[in-house]
C-alpha cells in the first residue's frame, strides 16, 4: 500500500472546521533538529500508528486480521513523508490497536504517532490533541431494525439506544434526549461492533454513531435485509488523522502530505478505492464523494490553475 504514495507531501486549510485541523507551520528545532516525536522515530526507526477493529471503511481488520483501511494508506504516506523528513527512507511501522474509549490517551502517552481511524475534529479534544486536514465528513444517524417504526429522534421516546463509548455520537444521543425530554435508556459499549451486536440481539431499539460507519457495519455483516440507517443528522463530525499537538514540525509534515496527495489528484481515486469499490475483504459501501468533501480535497491542489 505504501508504495503508491512514494510521492506524497502536504498542506492544507480547508472548508469547515478550518480551526480544528492543522495549518501551515514552520520547523521546530530540538535535540538534532526535529521535534521530540520525529526525533523518536529516527532514533527507532520505527512510526507506531494507531488502528481501530471495526470502523470500516476508515480503519478494520481483513480476513487475515491484518489492519487495513482508507485511514491507515493515508497514514501509511504520511509515514513516507516522515521518511523524507527524518532522512530515513526505510522506516518501520508497528500497529497498535485503539478503541474510541483509549484513542487520545493513545496520542497523549506517545503510545502511537498517528492514530489511523474514525475521529472527530472538535473543540474540545482540540484543546489536547492535533489533527490533520479534513479526510472525511460524517455526522450521527441512527440504526434501526428494518421493521421499525423509528424515523428519527422523536420517535425514540423511552427507547433504548446504545452508543460507543468515547465517541462524539454520546454526546449527541445525551444532547438530543434532554432537549427533546425522551427519556431515553442510553446503552454504552466498548466498541461499534459490540454495539451493532446489541442492536442485533435486541437489547437495544437503535444504535447511533456516524451515518458512513453504520453504512459500513451494515455492508460488512451483509445485514441490508436487517437494518437501516435513519434520521436526521444529530451532529456534524469532521474526520482527521489525529497526532501529538505542540508539534509544528510534525504538523508540518502531515498537511504537505496531504497537500502532495491533493496535488497529484491521488485523494479521489483514493477515496473511491475504499468508499466506492469493493473492499479487500469482498463487501461494497458505494457511498459517493460528498460535495463537501470534494471540495475540501480541491483547496489542498497547489497545481498551477488549481483552486
Amino acid at each position: 500500500m505504501r508504495q503508491m504514495w512514494r510521492r506524497s507531501s502536504l498542506a492544507g486549510g480547508l472548508l469547515l472546521a478550518a480551526c480544528l485541523l492543522t495549518t501551515a507551520a514552520g520547523a521546530q528545532t530540538d535535540g538534532e533538529g526535529l521535534s521530540p516525536t520525529l526525533a523518536n522515530i529516527k532514533n527507532t526507526h520505527v512510526v507506531h500508528l494507531g488502528y481501530r477493529e471495526s470502523s470500516p471503511p476508515f480503519s478494520f481488520l481483513d480476513q487475515a486480521n491484518r489492519p487495513i483501511g482508507y485511514s491507515l494508506e493515508l497514514c501509511e504516506a504520511v509515514v513516507d513523508e516522515i521518511g523524507v523528513e527524518v532522512d530515513d527512507p526505510g522506516l518501520k511501522i508497528e500497529y497498535v490497536k485503539v478503541t474510541s474509549d483509549d484513542r487520545i490517551p493513545a496520542v497523549l502517552q506517545g503510545k502511537v504517532d498517528l492514530e489511523c481511524g474514525s475521529t472527530t475534529a472538535n473543540a474540545e479534544r482540540a484543546k489536547q490533541v492535533a489533527f490533520s486536514p479534513l479526510m472525511f465528513v460524517a455526522g450521527t444517524k441512527l440504526m434501526v431494525p428494518k421493521a421499525s417504526g423509528i424515523s428519527g429522534a422523536a420517535d425514540l421516546k423511552g427507547k433504548t439506544v446504545v452508543v460507543t463509548k468515547g465517541t462524539t455520537n454520546e454526546q449527541a444521543i445525551h444532547a438530543v434526549d434532554k432537549k427533546l425530554g425522551l427519556g431515553l435508556n442510553i446503552v454504552v459499549s466498548p466498541d461499534h461492533e459490540q454495539s451493532y451486536q446489541m442492536l442485533a440481539d435486541g437489547k437495544a431499539d437503535a444504535f447511533a454513531t456516524d451515518d458512513i460507519l453504520l453504512y459500513g457495519l451494515i455492508a460488512r455483516h451483509k445485514s441490508q435485509d436487517k437494518f437501516r440507517v435513519t434520521g436526521d443528522y444529530l451532529s456534524y463530525d469532521p474526520y482527521g488523522i489525529m497526532f501529538r499537538k505542540g508539534e509544528p514540525q510534525l504538523t508540518a509534515v502531515v498537511e504537505r502530505t496531504f497537500r502532495k496527495l491533493g496535488t497529484n489528484h491521488d485523494l479521489i481515486p483514493l477515496y473511491n478505492k475504499w468508499f466506492v469499490a469493493r473492499l479487500p475483504t469482498g463487501e461494497k459501501m458505494n457511498v459517493a464523494i460528498s460535495p463537501q468533501l470534494e471540495d475540501a480535497f480541491k483547496v489542498l491542489d497547489d497545481s498551477e490553475g488549481a483552486n
